[in-house]
């Protein structure tokens, strides 16, 4: 990997966003209690098939017809509501987290870089990504761990973004929902703030001379 040779910095440069439950919604269950209104027959669909563990072999690279289809084999009276996981998972992804895009447009008129780290199928990335185009417009560049096959918190993600960003990773604040992702990014030297909500997040980058 190469970065910039540099002195360490004294406070971040650029902002590196996850983008489920930190930009935008990621809401599942809801969309499943569309599909399955009845919850003892919903928790056995994701039981059997091992909904979650599934998914995040799709986040981690595995291709959505192949996957599916392998699934539906073993569980035909469920063939349905994996297809509709595929065809349909654009319903999965809620509003923006509020306040949160109002802090992106801001440190974009700042001129402060912004990136992306998600964990997210390379299938379903792009509908979505071209959907909300006026918005991801304002990144620099995203890293996806379904086109990539890795994921968060694996040391390597990390490491391929920060080079494919052309930061050290001291220069760099990521910011996710999730503790095993911010201690990831951290084990990389990264800057890392667990989000909780946009006011909290507007006080780490004011604190940070970002804002």
């Amino acid at each position: 990997m190469t970065l910039p040779d540099a002195q360490p910095v004294d406070r971040p440069t650029a902002v590196v966003f996850d983008v489920g439950n930190v930009l935008y919604g990621w809401d599942p269950e809801s969309f499943l209690a569309r599909q399955l209104p009845e919850d003892e027959a919903r928790l056995r669909f994701i039981e059997d098939v091992g909904l979650w563990e599934w998914h995040d072999s799709l986040d981690g690279g595995r291709d959505f017809a192949e996957a599916a289809a392998d699934l539906s084999g073993r569980f035909p009276e469920y063939a349905h509501l994996i297809s509709a996981w595929g065809d349909r998972f654009g319903e999965t992804i809620t509003d923006p987290i509020p306040g949160v895009h109002a802090l992106v447009e801001a440190l974009d008129a700042r001129g402060v870089p912004l990136f992306a780290i998600t964990n997210f199928s390379g299938d379903f990335w792009p509908p979505f990504r071209a959907r909300e185009e006026a918005f991801f417009g304002r990144f620099r560049d995203i890293v996806v761990s379904g086109t990539e096959k890795m994921m968060k918190p694996d040391p390597a993600i990390y490491y391929l973004a920060l080079d494919r960003f052309g930061l050290r990773p001291d220069q760099a604040l990521f910011v996710d929902d999730r503790v095993i992702n911010v201690e990831g990014a951290r084990a990389v030297g990264m800057r890392a703030h667990l989000f909780t909500d946009a006011d909290d997040l507007r006080r780490r980058l004011e604190a940070e001379a970002l804002l």
